[in-house]
């Protein structure tokens, strides 16, 4: 008997036994989805996205507009590295980590739904939400270098929980926990591991095995062998890769992350370039759109209930999938940039804001660039992923065959360095709520794997929810921060660069 075949009766077994199957196809099952449903909405509803907006807005005038002004520093600090800062990895290690678990699926698939929800119009405030991001994810590198802690050993912990609680105040540390715990919730229960594991299969799936021809009796329903070995692959590497602990996982970062951005920018300018007489008119679409103008939102304008309301779905949709891309004000960043190898709390700022640059201003514009351009939002046939593939197919100047693999390819890039970058995000995490315990961690490192081997196999919607529940929570104590420790890096950051051009004279 093979090990599939036991963990199919086992499971079989466990199911039948508690009746779960019966719940899970049945009414209590579907009232259960819908009562998720209404507090996903209710959590990444408005109120929370206006929070976020406002925080970068505030966030962007107390330190006056850095993200336009230093950008071009910013992007040299990000690939020269400082000497002699103490920290576990390089900050460019630090950056590709971070960069790891922000550019991933919603690259791809997050602003083909946005656009195919909120029309052209969609990505332009996307980009905006990104330019306050920026200054946000500035505050979230400074913080998380302030106050990060550095134990005898040189192992570094740092991120929100810190933050909170040593900039804050110990009082606070009850809110340092909450957002730990809803980070550990992330990572487990879905957002690092059952939906991109599971991204992954579906995509190297639909490109060689479409049709399920080659398929096993798994788990009660027929499942394409090509999903077996993909899953297997994937769990072998991320064991390989997650053992090894966060320096392992930086250096693994460091060659995949430039690869993978590399490889998906240069077949998106290949296709802008192939396409480039339509450009301007796909920038007029993007304009008018956001702003419920335009021919080709009628549709939208008709659901939506006129001008202003075409306009509220651009801006909502918009906003919201470049959060969901660039993480600005989730908090998970900061946790990768308090490794950083640096003594220089701005330094790290603007990398770490680098970050959002890269993820939503440079790749989510090109993708959506390239949607608009073919047109492939307004096909009501098309979903999540076929949106970006259909763009891709009929932009660039190969065999559909060649776009479909190159995609399968990034998506499967994106969502594997998705997986790392929250396994350490949420293994710090969990360092920080059971008072830097080893043991728990290494215990941790296996459980996170298995949750990794069984991602291909679920399909319950409601994991998907309740990932997407626990991330939006995490954003609360972390804005919390950010605005109370503003003067904090208002103040030093002031001092900092007038203190930088006083040595530049």
């Amino acid at each position: 008997m093979t090990i599939f075949a036991i963990c199919d009766k086992i499971l079989l077994y466990f199911f039948k036994k508690e009746g779960l199957i019966r719940k899970m196809t049945g009414e209590g099952f579907k009232t259960f989805g819908e009562i998720l449903k209404q507090i996903d909405g209710f959590v990444w509803g408005v109120p929370l996205i206006v929070l976020i907006i406002l925080t970068g807005i505030y966030l962007t005038i107390r330190v006056r507009g850095l993200q336009v002004r230093q950008l071009g520093k910013a992007l040299k600090f990000m690939v020269k590295n400082e000497e002699g800062g103490e920290g576990e990895v390089t900050s460019f290690g630090a950056l590709c980590t971070a960069l790891s678990a922000t550019i991933g699926t919603g690259n791809i698939v997050g602003v083909a739904t946005a656009l195919a929800a909120g029309g052209p119009g969609a990505l332009f405030w996307m980009i905006v939400a990104a330019f306050f991001g920026m200054a946000t994810k500035y505050t979230e590198g400074f913080l998380a270098i302030k106050y990060r802690t550095i134990d005898e050993e040189g192992h570094v912990l740092g991120g929100p929980f810190y933050y909170i609680e040593n900039g804050m105040g110990k009082k606070w540390k009850w809110l340092a926990k909450i957002f730990a715990f809803f980070g550990v919730c992330v990572g487990l229960m879905g957002i690092g591991t059952f939906t991109q594991v599971n991204g992954i299969a579906s995509a190297v799936t639909n490109f060689f095995d479409p049709n399920t021809s080659w398929a096993i009796h798994l788990f009660g329903r027929d499942i394409s062998w090509v999903v077996v070995i993909a899953g297997l692959i994937v769990t072998v590497c991320t064991a390989l890769v997650i053992i090894g602990g966060i320096k392992r996982i930086a250096n693994v970062s460091q060659v995949v992350v430039p690869f993978m951005a590399v490889l998906y920018v240069v077949f998106a300018v290949l296709l802008l370039l192939c396409n480039v007489t339509k450009i301007p008119n796909a920038i007029v679409q993007i304009v008018q759109g956001a702003f419920g103008y335009g021919d080709g939102i009628q549709g939208i304008r008709a659901v939506a209930g006129g001008v202003l309301g075409a306009m509220m779905a651009a801006m909502q949709n918009g906003v919201a999938r470049g959060i969901f891309s660039n993480e600005a004000g989730l908090g998970s960043a900061p946790i990768a940039a308090a490794a950083a190898k640096t003594k220089d709390t701005v330094r790290q700022g603007l990398v770490s804001m680098t970050g959002t640059f890269i993820d939503t201003i440079v790749i989510c514009t090109m993708t959506g660039l390239a949607i608009v351009i073919a047109g492939s939002w307004a096909n009501p046939d098309l979903k999540g992923v076929a949106i970006t593939t259909d763009a891709f197919q009929s932009g660039l100047p190969f065999p559909s065959v060649v776009s479909s693999f190159v995609l399968m390819i990034c998506l499967a890039f994106f969502a594997f360095t998705t997986i790392l970058g929250w396994d350490y995000y949420s293994e710090r995490c969990l360092e920080y709520l059971s008072n830097r315990n080893k043991t728990v961690v290494k215990v941790y490192r296996w459980i996170y794997v298995l949750a990794v081997f069984i991602g291909p196999y679920l399909t319950v919607a409601a994991v998907w929810t309740i990932a997407d529940i626990f991330n939006g929570l995490m954003a609360i104590p972390n804005v919390i921060a950010l605005i109370a420790l503003s003067g904090v890096v208002a103040k030093e950051t002031r001092d900092y660069f007038k203190e930088f051009d006083r040595l530049s004279k």
